[in-house]
């Protein structure tokens, strides 16, 4: 195992206090273990307070964050600087290098448990002779010099490493995107639908769905929607493929906003009862199946909102999660913040799930501000310009892109471990370093830095 070693047996105080104070000429510790800087120019009032001068190579840190990460060495090009007594600097014994010491601190987040070395009234702070009691192991120069090349070495392949691994990342979310591209287009079903050559027209399918809104209004259970606009040439960005029929979401899907007309929304008296109510915060990006809830309405409450049915598509209409998704796994009610597609059973739920999905990207690019977040209107989602495929066509092509997904999110999963593995082979070398656990090795002659007065 490694010698051990206490700080002050490797560390001696500099005070070689300077002639002039040159506020030009100042470091500063960055916190969370960034080093050294120099510290902008200010304008100090002019008082007792000494400055020291420090040297390249010198280890600092900050009496009141050390435990925050103010600590490191001292590069050449700050050479000459000043610090008060509040970033106290120390010469290094020959036997130890000043980034050893750095490394240290650093490994596991060490220093995050220095906070208990602390005291004082009102600002804590962590003296030299509280930082010099602190033990560490102290393995020849020349291991030290090994580990701490091991060490840059991981760092340098950790970073090309990860920066490819978010490189891939983003390669798969353009996969997803093109999947769902390929997917509105028929081109995921080509093959299938060569084989299939009675399919019921989508045509057919909007004829009936007309009909089926008809009577709904008719029946006093919805009002009547406004004609949609005319879907022009330029709204077509590829040709149909047989038996398919360009139509706008809101002739497919049938939005219905959500509820909760109380104001204010917290108030206490319409909550604590039988009905789930959920936020827009139960959504996601992937359109999640939402089976918890926080809250639930008494029946106070329940007056003044909607219970929307098991199976229904929210999509968040207002704030910073603007197209996120969800599908209700058992009926509850939700707010105006987010839309509601009600199953029935002339549509596919998965299928405008998918759709929605694919224009997520786009929603969010047709959102404008309102009381100062992003808002989108209920006729930007019905006017949404769509290629409908037959509604067998409709589940074939869900199937195909669960499966396509699901390959997807393996790989995303493949990514993640492989950015926890480069983690982990940084943790191993550290951990060989101060687990005491590494190879016997004789002490070096005892230490011991000279002090400059």
């Amino acid at each position: 195992m490694f010698p051990i070693v206490k700080l002050n047996q490797v560390l001696s105080e500099s005070k070689v206090e300077a002639s002039t104070a040159d506020t030009s000429t100042r470091i500063r510790v960055r916190l969370h273990a960034k080093g050294v800087e120099k510290r902008p120019e200010m304008n100090d009032k002019a008082g007792a307070t000494k400055y020291y001068v420090r040297r390249a190579g010198q280890f600092v840190y900050g009496r009141q964050n050390l435990h925050k990460g103010a600590f490191g060495v001292i590069p050449p090009e700050l050479d000459g600087y000043q610090s008060s007594s509040d970033i106290p600097s120390f010469d290094v014994d020959e036997n130890c290098l000043p980034e050893w010491i750095d490394l240290f601190l650093k490994q596991g987040g060490y220093y995050l448990e220095l906070s208990k070395l602390a005291s004082g009234v009102g600002s804590q702070r962590i003296s030299p002779t509280k930082f010099l009691s602190l033990e560490m192991p102290l393995p020849s120069i020349k291991k030290q010099r090994k580990i701490l090349d091991q060490v840059e070495f991981y760092k340098v392949s950790q970073k090309q490493l990860l920066s490819e691994l978010t490189h891939q990342k983003t390669l798969l979310k353009k996969l997803r995107q093109q999947i769902l591209q390929e997917a509105i287009e028929g081109k995921l079903t080509a093959d299938w639908r060569a084989k299939k050559p009675d399919l019921e027209p989508a045509s057919e399918l909007l004829n009936r769905i007309a009909a089926e809104k008809a009577q709904l209004v008719k029946d006093k259970k919805i009002k009547a929607q406004k004609n949609l606009p005319s879907i022009t040439a330029e709204e077509k960005p590829f040709q149909l493929p047989l038996g398919w029929e360009w139509c706008r979401l809101g002739e497919y899907a049938r939005f219905e906003r959500g509820r909760f007309s109380i104001r204010p929304r917290n108030d206490p008296t319409c909550f604590g009862g039988e009905y789930p109510f959920i936020q827009i915060g139960s959504l996601d990006s992937i359109g999640t199946i939402v089976t918890d809830y926080k809250q639930t309405l008494n029946e106070k409450g329940f007056k003044a909102s909607k219970l929307f049915l098991m199976g229904t598509i929210m999509v968040a209409i207002v704030g910073g999660t603007i197209g996120n998704l969800g599908v209700l796994g058992k009926d509850m009610c939700f707010p105006d913040s987010m839309v509601g597609v009600q199953p029935n059973k002339t549509t596919s739920q998965d299928y405008i799930l998918l759709l929605l999905k694919y224009f997520r990207p786009y929603v969010l690019s047709l959102s404008y501000q309102m009381a100062g977040q992003p808002n989108i209107k209920l006729p930007t989602l019905n006017n949404l310009v769509l290629a409908l495929p037959p509604l067998l066509e409709q589940e074939a092509i869900v199937t195909k892109v669960e499966n396509l997904l699901d390959l997807c999110d393996q790989l995303e999963t493949q990514i993640t471990e492989n950015q926890s593995h480069a983690e982990q082979l940084m943790q191993a070398v550290l951990k060989e370093a101060f687990s005491h656990n590494s190879a016997a090795e004789p002490a070096a002659t005892a230490p011991k830095a000279t002090a400059h007065a």
